[in-house]
């Protein structure tokens, strides 16, 4: 950009209008509930659901294994599905399928008792007492396990749709020197999802039942779309959008425009198999195939940590919950550091990403010392997950955004889905992983490093987390270690 258009871009910034922030802050709330819709699950299976259906480590691990790989694959189809229904209704569909799925599981009781005895209208209460009279134990886990997989299916298939669309409509509405810190913003609601679900999810369980918190949480959705119907539009046509919001919005087309052999963008639908031609898609798809089972790791199975290592219930582990995504909220800095690498440093877009996430690959590498110093208190494990949280966020902020870097906003919720399919895979390993170890590491008193049973199996997986990030970054940088925008797809 010239001297002269970075004037008129500041000149735009002090005149345009800030309507594109309602947009974020939708964003935000979108992926609020989204959180705290998969949350419901790892904050209530321990202390309420597992006595109720006689489940272990493993049939837990075996449901979030399961969600994960589901919620990969639909990402797949999820970012073609955005992409071909564009932006409005395909978040709509998306949250009005997982609200479903949310609420799904509060009946997956009353149809294991249905299932097994035949007696259906039986109420939530009705369900737990015919449950607790059946002596086959295998059934019923096998009954309920199956029905819960279900409803996370359910739930996974519309949850994969929020970070496509959502990362598509910051394309529309952020120029691209923007976009790492309104996804930051926007991808706060991970965090403050998983803050709000300690200190409200086992409360409801405990006072309403575990059923209600499912039914109560998964409604939160269908509000939010009332507000997304309402609210959104195409910034070229939304009217509360002026016309120096929509330039200042689209300065990185007008810059581009100016360029020699520039070619507009078309309308054309993009296919897979094009994608997977370009280098920049396989370093997104490792990034996050590397990371993203890191963030899912410390999302389905802190509580049960804390319950396993520390012998805490569900409400006495909600302060140390709190304080660890308090802490992980950190993670809008890693929006803004960016802005200030190209802003101050100079660097274009993809590198001011690249070397910010590069400093947010160190932080996770204090997983190593988490379960060696927890001896001393719960807090310095908690302290440092919520450390290496607020860097996962972090980086999950910047590598979201190197898709609107490299790529024609026609194909950003597909790209995003392919990302999200590796994703998928990595957390589907780590978590079905983690419970088959977890529960070998109990039943044979396992000895590693010092540790013996399920703390040894703990210590394991911190210390796999705590590599990831840097092998990442490694073979995304290798793979592209110059800003290439793709302009022939």
């Amino acid at each position: 950009m010239s001297q002269t258009d970075a004037v008129t871009v500041n000149e735009t910034i002090k005149s345009a209008g800030k309507y594109r922030w309602s947009i974020c802050a939708l964003l935000f709330f979108a992926t609020t509930i989204n959180y705290l819709d998969r949350q419901v699950l790892s904050l209530t299976w321990s202390d309420f659901i597992a006595p109720e259906f006689h489940w272990t480590n493993n049939d837990y691990g075996n449901i979030t294994a399961l969600f994960s790989i589901f919620y990969a694959v639909s990402l797949l189809f999820a970012g073609r599905f955005v992409d071909w229904l564009d932006t409005k209704k395909g978040f709509l569909w998306a949250i009005g399928i997982w609200s479903i799925g949310a609420c799904l599981h509060a009946f997956c009781g009353i149809a294991t008792s249905g299932i097994i005895t035949g007696e259906w209208f039986v109420g939530f209460h009705g369900s737990k007492e015919i449950i607790s009279t059946v002596s086959d134990t295998a059934l019923v886990i096998n009954v309920s396990v199956t029905l819960f997989i279900f409803a996370r299916f359910i739930l996974a298939v519309g949850e994969a749709g929020n970070f496509p669309a959502a990362i598509k409509t910051t394309a529309e509405y952020f120029p691209k020197k923007d976009r790492a810190f309104s996804t930051s913003i926007f991808n706060a609601g991970a965090t403050v999802g998983a803050l709000a679900a300690p200190i409200t999810i086992p409360f409801i369980a405990k006072s309403f039942g575990w059923e209600m918190s499912f039914i109560i949480i998964g409604a939160l959705g269908f509000i939010w779309m009332g507000f997304w119907i309402f609210m959104y539009d195409k910034p070229e046509r939304h009217p509360r959008v002026s016309a120096e919001e929509l330039a200042y919005i689209q300065q990185d087309d007008i810059a581009d425009s100016k360029l020699v052999g520039y070619v507009p963008e078309t309308k054309t639908k993009v296919s897979f198999v094009d994608c997977f031609k370009y280098k920049q898609t396989w370093a997104f798809a490792f990034g996050k195939f590397m990371t993203d089972g890191v963030w899912w790791f410390f999302l389905f199975w802190t509580p049960a940590y804390l319950s396993s290592v520390y012998g805490m219930d569900s409400t006495e582990a909600a302060l140390p919950l709190f304080v660890l995504y308090m802490i992980t909220l950190l993670s809008i800095i890693g929006g803004w550091l960016p802005t200030y690498f190209v802003e101050k440093k100079g660097m274009n877009p993809y590198e001011g990403r690249m070397r910010a996430m590069l400093i947010f690959a160190f932080f996770p590498l204090l997983a190593l010392i988490a379960q060696p110093l927890g001896y001393i208190s719960y807090w310095i494990p908690v302290i440092i997950i919520g450390i290496a949280g607020a860097a996962h966020q972090s980086w999950s902020a910047n590598i979201f955004t190197t898709v609107g870097d490299m790529f024609p906003k026609k194909a950003i919720a597909t790209i995003t889905g392919i990302g999200g399919l590796a994703g998928g895979v990595g957390s589907t390993l780590i978590n079905k992983g983690s419970g088959v170890l977890f529960d070998h590491a109990k039943e044979t008193n396992m000895a590693f490093m010092g540790f013996k049973g399920i703390e040894a199996g703990y210590f394991i997986i911190f210390s796999i987390c705590a590599v990831c990030y840097l092998t990442g970054w490694i073979v995304m940088k290798t793979l592209v270690p110059k800003y290439r925008p793709i302009t022939d797809l």
